[in-house]
């Protein structure tokens, strides 16, 4: 039995990370990988090929949303799926590529295949031929990922009927559909299909989407996406599904009938940890599959750990490396990646996107903070009016006695690239004079901080009751 210092199974964004962590550091790493190319969800499924698509959708909304005399542009209803998802397959040679140069030259072993954990320290491999390998190693990674939730009542095996990994490999493009999940995912494929003109119908049995987001500026995404003609159903649910021929046909809770072309069911994922062996070696679950860890992705069993979407929230790529990364660092005492950062910037790649770090202003006066808020309008900044970006708004939390940034929300375009300016700046303990202070390039997305600053600062003279907010108007 061949023997390793680290065994990962799955080669997502987390179990590629923590192995090639390990490997740097002198350790022998193997990875158990059941699908043909490595990358997980984040290459193959998710992340990567719906942002090409959110990016594609955009590239042909730009005349739309910027007209130009005497030039458009529409989507070809008519063409597949697959030709629109064109650079989806480009994108995805290119990162697999990247990956297997990357095990490659960290020397990593791989193993095709379903892999099982025997004991604690030993994982038995089932190819698909059906042959059977065992592996043993120090320690075991558990990187398996998560899959989308499928109810018993819902037809998966009918075409007409998708969840979100297959939503993509449609054999054509739809002239309208139903999605069902108000969460990131049900939110970014309603808004990326009804970028390009399919009319979307989106239902969420809860009251509200995205209740982790600020209320302000989920408002504004709210009404971005009315704009667009998607029809919300907020407090709904979906009790039957009856796909046809011609389309699908769906009974809400409350009585309606809805008919679209196509389903997305958007509502939930659970983890993959189906037939692993976890339970027979000790280790603990919690709901929906989830594996249980400590700060450091440590398991109940000291051998066994856990990184990436087996553990739940907030099951993003980016939190999904780190992870891996500190776990591997944990298990052989490197020196290097202790813990997680305190800030982790969420991003949600709906239109117009919305990004966040830190605190939300109701998240702070929950936690007792007297705050001041400052506000930016991209339509009040010269780069936001070329953008034609009319709702984007940089909303930034201050501390009010020591001005320093407690958390930010941004809505609208590039706000996945400008959230981390604000969470550099909370991460340093400075906020509204650092803000003032800096020069911005112009015209820039970024100088909307400024503006958010002066903001605060006039919210704070003007409560004092002094002249000072005049003289704040007239220097902003």
């Amino acid at each position: 039995m061949e023997q390793f210092d680290l065994i990962c199974l799955g080669c997502g964004p987390a179990g590629e990370k923590a192995a090639t962590q390990a490997s740097y550091f002198g350790h022998r790493v193997a990875i158990v990988e059941r699908q043909p190319r490595p990358g997980g969800a984040m290459v193959n499924t998710g992340t990567l090929p719906s942002k090409v698509l959110r990016e594609t959708a955009l590239l042909c909304s730009a005349f739309r949303r910027r007209p130009l005399p005497g030039m458009d542009y529409t989507v070809d209803t008519k063409s597949s799926m697959t030709k629109f998802m064109a650079r989806q397959h480009l994108a995805q040679m290119e990162e697999h590529d990247r990956i297997e140069a990357s095990i490659d030259r960290h020397n990593i072993a791989v193993f095709r295949g379903f892999g099982r954990i025997v004991d604690p320290n030993t994982i038995e491999i089932e190819s698909e031929s059906g042959e059977r390998t065992r592996i043993s190693a120090k320690f075991i990674l558990l990187a398996t990922g998560s899959s989308p939730v499928q109810p018993d009542h819902v037809p998966f095996d009918h075409p007409r009927v998708v969840d979100a990994d297959g939503v993509l490999e449609l054999d054509h493009m739809p002239s309208s559909m139903i999605v069902v999940g108000g969460g990131v995912i049900g939110c970014e494929y309603a808004c990326m299909f009804g970028e390009i003109g399919v009319k979307v119908t989106l239902v969420e049995p809860r009251p509200e989407i995205l209740p982790f987001v600020d209320v302000e500026c989920r408002d504004l995404l709210l009404k971005a996406m009315r704009q667009e003609d998607i029809d919300i159903r907020l407090g709904d649910a979906v009790n039957t599904v009856e796909p046809s021929d011609d389309g699908v046909k769906v009974q809400c809770a409350d009585g309606d009938e809805l008919a679209a072309d196509v389903l997305l069911w958007a509502a939930g994922r659970s983890s993959n940890t189906q037939n692993l062996g976890l339970e027979a070696v000790g280790v603990e679950m919690g709901k929906r599959g989830l594996v249980l860890v400590n700060e450091t992705y440590q398991t109940s069993v000291p051998s066994i750990y856990a990184a990436g979407d087996v553990i739940g929230f907030p099951a993003l790529a980016s939190t999904s490396m780190e992870q891996g990364r500190v776990a591997a660092c944990h298990m052989f005492g490197i020196n290097f990646k202790k813990k997680l950062a305190k800030t982790m910037p969420i991003g949600l790649y709906t239109i117009p996107a919305v990004s966040m770090v830190g605190l939300t202003e109701s998240e702070a006066h929950e936690a007792g903070r007297s705050i001041v808020v400052g506000r930016a309008a991209y339509r009040n900044n010269a780069r936001g009016r070329m953008l034609g970006d009319q709702q984007g708004l940089v909303k930034c939390v201050f501390d009010r006695e020591t001005h320093a940034l407690l958390g930010a929300t941004i809505i609208g375009e590039s706000a996945t690239e400008l959230i981390h300016l604000a969470q550099c700046v909370l991460i340093q303990g400075v906020g509204i004079e650092y803000f003032i202070d800096a020069c911005f390039n112009y015209p820039s997305l970024s100088e909307l901080y400024k503006y958010a600053a002066y903001d605060a600062l006039q919210v704070i003279a003007r409560d004092k009751g002094s002249g000072e907010a005049d003289l704040v108007r007239a220097v902003a």
